[in-house]
Formats: structure tokens, sequence, C-alpha cells
């Protein structure tokens, strides 16, 4: 198959296309080229913008494509201009979505299912000037305005799309270091810094079962026109996840609690706790595994993996731990 990926080279796009290489594949990747990609010279490199409709349509010109898999479809408007480019040239086009969708309705119970798309009520925006809050509420409704498109033209004129809703992710090429931070905390000595307060459980997934689902849709099927969640069968409270996490890596684990508020105001949050935000997604499976058959990794077996590559990567510390001084002043 003739395979386009738009975006995403520096995480799940990489590593799909090497699985869709070793399948026997041939791979076209379209992004801005702003970030140098490790990818094999045999990957077709296609360079644009694609919030410039004009420019993702000179790239496509006179190209065919068998399926598209879309990492980075983040709007309403993105949406339309890439109906509009693809309609009638692809069989089938794989839409990467996200639990977010759910976090800005209210009225919702978790874990989500598929279905709970269309109910509850819109949140309100949170006030512009509490920046995180408002640019998770922003992700997961523009998120939203592009999935609507995208089921509106499966409606119309059967635009051959699945959507894939995922939780947070882990793998090796995290951008985000998010299961790194942990690590190198742990690794310290320090305790973990967490916030007072409702911890959200954890049920995340794994990178490889991400691609093993994007594989499985690619070609035409009974998924065309449906959504299904990417996730772990397993739900994890915060300390279950981080007492599995200290004794894969062979480290005690401590912990200590600070005022959320205070740790908000001091823009601690995200980084001392990846985890602990109160924008985390929980999905339910049940869908993909009756409908697509897809089997997820134990979360203790892709930790332990996890945990084998980072601990003696030596990669340089991320922007979220170069404050850890100041969070352990807080901690005593």
């Amino acid at each position: 198959m003739d395979i386009l990926i738009i975006g995403g080279t520096r995480n799940l796009g990489h590593l799909l296309t090497l699985h869709l290489l070793a399948a026997g594949h041939r791979v076209t990747v379209f992004n801005r080229g702003q970030t140098p990609d490790e990818l094999p010279g045999e990957v077709t490199r296609l360079r644009g913008d694609r919030s410039v409709p004009a420019q993702l349509k000179q790239a496509l010109a006179g190209r065919s494509f068998d399926a598209v898999v879309d990492m980075t479809l983040y709007n309403g408007p993105d949406a339309q201009a890439v109906v509009e480019i693809l309609a009638g040239r692809v069989e089938s086009y794989v839409f990467i979505g996200t639990g977010q969708v759910y976090l800005v309705r209210q009225g919702l119970s978790r874990p989500f299912k598929e279905e709970d798309y269309d109910r509850g009520e819109p949140m309100a925006a949170p006030p512009v000037d509490n920046a995180f809050d408002y640019q998770n509420w922003l992700y997961g409704v523009d998120k939203r305005a592009a999935e609507d498109i995208l089921a509106a033209a499966w409606t119309e004129q059967h635009f051959p799309v699945v959507s894939l809703r995922l939780p947070m992710v882990h793998s090796e090429r995290d951008p985000m270091h998010r299961l790194y931070n942990y690590l190198l905390r742990l690794r310290d000595g320090g305790p973990l810094v967490l916030p007072d307060g409702p911890r959200l459980p954890l049920r995340h997934i794994y990178g490889e079962d991400v691609v093993a689902a994007i594989m499985k849709v690619l070609k035409p099927g009974p998924w065309a026109g449906q959504a299904y969640h990417i996730s772990q069968n397993e739900t994890l409270a915060l300390e279950e996840f981080l007492d599995l996490l200290a004794g894969l890596a062979g480290y005690p684990l401590k912990t200590v609690t600070v005022s959320r508020a205070t740790l908000e105001s001091r823009q601690l949050l995200p980084g001392c706790s990846p985890f602990s935000g109160l924008w985390m997604s929980e999905l339910d499976n049940g869908r993909s595994l009756a409908e697509l058959g897809l089997a997820y990794t134990p979360v203790q077996v892709y930790l332990e993996k996890l945990v084998g590559y980072y601990l003696p990567a030596q990669l340089p510390p991320p922007a979220g731990y170069q404050r850890r001084a100041e969070e352990l002043r807080l901690a005593f």
C-alpha cells in the first residue's frame, strides 16, 4: 500500500513509519520539515504547512495514496481542507483523535465510552488568563470541531474516516518526557511532590499499541465512519502507578503532598507530577476489543520496557525537571 502520514515524525509517526516499511508498504510524510527526522532514506518527504490548504494541495498534486494517517489535525478549518483535498482520492483516512473531547463536556461519567461524545453539555471556556486550563479547553474544543467535520463528511459523501481517540501515550519518544520526569525524581532520591485534593485514575496507552491499532484500520473495512478508543485495559490510582514504576526502576517511592494551589501559583505543575493534572481522560476500550480484535499490552509489561530504555539512556533533563530544587524546598 501507498501510505501518507501527515505530520508526526518525532513520536508515533516515527514508530508507525518503521512498522509500515517493515510490512512492505511505501511511505510518504508531509510536514513542515522544521524538526529533523530520523527516518530511513526510502521515505518520501513532502514539505509544507498544512494550515495553508494551498500548500497541502500543491504537495499532493498528482499523487495518490491508498490510506492517509493524520497525526496533526487539530481544528475545524484544517479538517475541512483535508476533506476537500482528499475526497475521492483515498480508500482510508485515519484520524488521530483524543480523549480530551470528553473533558470539554459536562455531566459525563468516567470511563468515557464512544457514545458519550454527543452527550452532556458544553463546558464554558475558562478565563483566558488561566493559560493552562484555557489551552487545554481549546485543544479539546478544536479537536471536536475537527472530528465533527470528518463525521459529517462520512455521512454526506462517505469520506472514509475512522477516528482513533487516544488518552495519554507512553513511548520511548514521548516529546513531553512525562514518564522520564518521574524516573529522574525517583533516581535523585528526593520525594515526589504531589498536589493535594482529587486525583484522577490513570488509564493510558502504550505507543506500540497505538501503532497496532492504526495498522489494523488502514485497509477499508466496517470501521469506516466509526470512532474507537485505543486504551489499555488497566485503570490505576496515581499511587498504584508510581509504586509500580518505582519497583520496576529499583528505587524506593517517597512522596510528599503540597497544596495544589501553591504548585499551580508557582507553575510547578504539571512538571513536578505530570499525571496529577485534571485534564486527563479515561477511556473505555470495549468497542475496540470487540470490533477491532485488538489486544493491549499489560501496563507492567510496557512500563518495564520503558524503564529499561529511559534509565540507561542519559537523556538531557526535560524542562519539567529543571526546577526540581524549588520543588524540594516546598517539600521540607
